[in-house]
């Protein structure tokens, strides 16, 4: 019997009031105190009510420019297109950032599908490493570095150190199978799965990421699973028109489960996914982002799921974890809908020391923003920040929070792309291919659409998947790395951000594991505080610049830098220079690092 895709859901409905009455007086008292601290000259409030922190000024002109081309950046996506309608076909694949040679500049690793029973490319298809050159071009280095993942239908990337020799790791997630390389930190990799025991067998892992989940100074590895899904088992979804049949529905498959790898400090690891507890519940995993939620120094895992409940687990730190997806608030939307989750990250969009949550969905849904409540809740912000359903006719598939202005502020940026190849045909309304988006953060979590207003290059229409950010060019602003079903990828220069103030920092942990990740960043210049945490996973299948990033509009003067590594260590550091990438050690604070800057055109 033929099955019908569900194509789309009912638009939902208006925001819930419950709850706008309770913070009425709070929001009145806030904003008493924030007036009388500007009498007094003082930019931070008190930290009950960090949250109201003076708004940013006009946003400073940034456009992006695509360089992918003059760049050298040959690398096309095959979507693997057939008439079979293979599920695999539609997902796309990742992009991450590494710098595999630890020159100071950020290289690039697109990841690429594979042949199926239904598609048989003309030649082998493989995944590829560029090199950055640090004069604005890229040199493909796959085949020197042995890094191309043939025969993998890959799917995303994560990126991390987990052996602590200094030279980051690749970890490549496909569809059956996952692919590891150590990096010999001489430009080439070893795959060294089998050794390690993180082959994922069988699965389809979407999204990965590195965290030190027991902080014993060891990367650790989250590997997030799909649907039971097959050749043998795929489905006619859509009419039985020429033209008409369609990707089904992940309703129609039973999800896969989350798999955690605890790091045995001998190149090898462990399936802890039942002991720890993350494994037990069914899973539909596409995004994922570590961080910690609750303030308590321990990462926690937040799990976008397609069409099923997200995952929040709380670390009890005890190598197990709490799932509290269902009592956060963050399983499903504000009215109760589980929704095609894909994109997510985390960070601190309304200044008050907690990381908030943002999920990407597919059409006539919302993207959602949860707010963190600081007592283990979120609440579903989404109308209350302005973004609402602004962005209701477009399919959310990656997302990152990160300042592309420098005021800072968290921005969110948006990559969508329809995951339906011939959409018009059941939705006059809606296009396969679909621009970028950046909602401009005015400050408290209030959030503005500018996407018109970053040049062309940013608003073309494409069918984006994979969205990943860097400083590539070293100049203190960020750039875009956007992987494309079926087409050439995206180099997104910024050019303008860096007309505000900034820093970047480059953690190396002694004690805690290399890479700093589950440091947390307390950064107070000119009485402004931001905090920032070192994160593992984030967007959709895609690796980020590991350095912390910190916009500071036209603040000239950093106060302090706090840094709290995973193992209590911590380092307060005062005469920080400002637009410059530093490297912080440690134990040691800022030692010498090359970070070379790659002229202007």
């Amino acid at each position: 019997m033929a099955i019908k895709p569900k194509l789309s859901r009912p638009q939902l409905c208006g925001p819930a009031l419950v709850g706008v009455c309770h913070h009425g007086v709070r929001a009145a008292v806030a904003l008493l105190i924030v007036a009388l601290a500007a009498l007094a000259g003082v930019e931070q409030a008190p930290a009950l009510f960090g949250w109201f922190r003076a708004a940013p000024p006009s946003s400073i002109p940034v456009h992006y420019t695509d360089i992918a081309k003059s760049a050298g950046i040959a690398f096309v996506q095959d979507a693997t297109t057939s008439a079979e309608k293979y599920y695999l076909e539609t997902m796309g694949t990742g992009v991450g950032w590494i710098d595999y040679n630890q020159d100071g500049l950020m290289d690039l690793y697109f990841v690429q599908s594979g042949a199926t029973d239904a598609y048989k490319p003309l030649k082998p298809l493989r995944s590829a490493l560029y090199r950055n050159n640090g004069d604005g071009t890229f040199t493909d280095v796959t085949e020197k570095a042995g890094v191309g993942a043939e025969g993998l239908y890959g799917q995303g990337v994560a990126v991390g150190d987990f052996d602590n020799d200094g030279y980051p790791d690749l970890y490549v997630t496909g569809y059956g199978r996952s692919i590891l390389y150590h990096n010999n930190g001489n430009g080439t990799f070893t795959e060294v799965t089998a050794k390690a025991g993180v082959a994922d067998e069988s699965q389809w892992a979407t999204s990965a990421g590195w965290f030190d989940y027991d902080k014993d100074g060891w990367l650790d590895l989250l590997v997030a699973n799909y649907i039971e899904w097959s050749p043998k088992n795929n489905l006619w979804c859509g009419e039985h028109r020429p033209g008409y049949r369609a990707y089904c529905h992940p309703d129609n498959y039973k999800g896969e489960r989350i798999r955690l790898y605890h790091n045995n400090h001998d190149g090898t690891f462990t399936d802890v996914s039942e002991k720890s507890g993350v494994g037990k519940p069914e899973a539909k995993g596409m995004g994922v982002v570590l961080a910690d939620f609750n303030n308590d120094g321990w990462t926690d895992i937040a799990v976008a799921n397609d069409t099923w409940p997200n995952f929040l687990f709380l670390n009890n730190h005890d190598g197990t974890f709490k799932d509290a997806s269902f009592t956060s608030g963050v399983a499903a939307s504000e009215d109760g809908k589980y929704e095609a989750g894909m994109g997510i990250d985390a960070a601190d969009v309304d200044g008050d020391g907690w990381q908030d949550l943002y999920v990407t969905h597919l059409d006539f849904e919302l993207n959602r923003l949860y707010r963190n409540n600081h007592d283990g809740t979120f609440d579903d912000a989404t109308y209350r920040s302005g973004i609402g359903n602004k962005a209701i006719l477009l399919s959310g598939v990656a997302m990152k929070f990160f300042d592309y202005d420098n005021d800072g502020w968290t921005d969110i940026c948006q990559l969508n792309g329809a995951m339906l190849d011939n959409i018009e045909l059941y939705h006059s309304e809606v296009t396969y291919k679909e621009p970028l988006l950046m909602f401009r953060n005015l400050g408290q979590g209030k959030f503005q659409k500018v996407s018109d207003t970053l040049g062309p290059d940013f608003a073309r229409p494409i069918a984006g998947r994979g969205l990943a950010a860097a400083d590539f060019d070293n100049d203190g602003d960020l750039d875009l790395a956007v992987n494309n079903r079926g087409d050439a990828p995206e180099l997104l220069r910024n050019d303008g951000g860096n007309a505000n103030h900034w820093l970047e920092v480059f953690l190396i942990g002694t004690k805690s594991n290399r890479d700093g990740i589950g440091v947390s960043l307390k950064l107070v210049a000119d009485g402004f505080t931001q905090v920032e945490q070192a994160k593992g996973g984030m967007s959709y299948m895609s690796a980020q610049d590991p350095r912390i990033f910190f916009g500071l509009g036209q603040r000239s003067k950093i106060s302090v830098l706090e840094i709290t590594w995973p193992s209590g260590m911590v380092d307060k550091l005062t005469d920080v220079p400002i637009n410059q990438i530093i490297a912080v050690k440690e134990g040691a604070g800022i030692v010498a690092k090359k970070f070379p800057r790659i002229p202007s055109p």
